[in-house]
């Protein structure tokens, strides 16, 4: 949880896990640090709450992290882990995922309603296809990612996130390739979670660069597993490379602009992503 209001789904899930009347179950809740404080107080009521434990961190500690913390406290056989800013429409949702097979099982995620001034709408609607279980399967390990996935403790214990992953973004990438690299594979099903809420352009434009640095921190270990990373590697021609980063440099505000603004344009976003990532990765492989 992180300046969301944890309740709504929790109830869901509470509501789900106590209809399944043999089902040992816990539900918790870790903040990471928000900065709404009246919201962890009020999300702090889980505690109270049948089967329900929650705790608030002093530290933000990033969502690397956080998920193995989740893992250690965890005392039950298998973790359920769902971002809280998702939401349960499938009144089966907990009995889908007990009757699934596997190790590490993935539900995917259903995109809601939206608005077009909204890029994050845009971006999601734009790549909604490669988001159903059956184009998941065809390349299981990229296709992961952690708002809405079923492991076993032990697995999870055993391969946890890599903690240097402090900032936003690409901790499942690697952990997907964890597993592969482990032999132990993921299991794609259809039983999304609804993704209904959409930051604003200023912030998903901010949270694609802060990720576009960890991409580019991370570049060894994420080599295979972003064709971003692999279109950049792959402009081997210095004079053609100098050129996109001083084109990047010549467009980068008035571009920025619309895309924060309320007319905002996939097409740009993409070219956008692609200049910023070329422009800071010489920064970053000289640090």
């Amino acid at each position: 949880m992180y300046n969301t209001d944890a309740r709504p789904l929790a109830r869901e899930l509470l509501r789900q896990a106590q209809a399944i009347g043999d089902l040992d179950f816990e539900l918790l809740v870790i903040d990471d640090c928000s900065t709404d404080g009246s919201l962890v107080a009020q999300c702090a009521e889980i505690s109270q709450w049948p089967h329900g434990r929650f705790k608030a961190l002093e530290a933000n500690i990033g969502r690397a992290r956080i998920r193995n913390l989740l893992a250690s406290l965890a005392t039950k056989e298998w973790l359920l882990f769902l971002d809280c800013d998702m939401v349960i429409d499938r009144p089966d949702f907990l009995r889908t995922y007990l009757q699934a097979d596997g190790d590490v099982i993935y539900g995917g995620y259903s995109v809601g309603p939206g608005e077009p001034s909204s890029l994050r709408w845009l971006y999601e609607q734009a790549h909604a296809a490669e988001h159903t279980a059956e184009a998941r399967r065809r390349r299981p390990y990229q296709h992961f990612h952690t708002g809405n996935f079923l492991v076993r403790r032990d697995i999870m214990l055993a391969h946890p996130f890599d903690a240097t992953f402090s900032r936003y973004g690409y901790e499942d990438v690697l952990f997907g390739k964890q597993l592969r690299e482990a032999g132990i594979a993921i299991s794609h099903i259809d039983n999304p979670a609804a993704f209904k809420t959409f930051e604003s352009n200023a912030s998903f434009v901010g949270k694609t660069e802060e990720a576009l640095l960890t991409l580019a921190e991370h570049r060894r270990q994420l080599r295979g597993y972003s064709r971003l990373l692999t279109v950049a590697e792959g402009i081997h021609i210095a004079p053609i490379r100098w050129l996109l980063r001083s084109l990047h440099r010549l467009v980068r505000r008035p571009v920025r602009r619309r895309l924060c603004g309320t007319h905002p344009n996939l097409h740009l976003f993409e070219l956008y992503k692609t200049g910023h990532f070329l422009t800071i990765l010489p920064t970053v492989e000289q640090s």
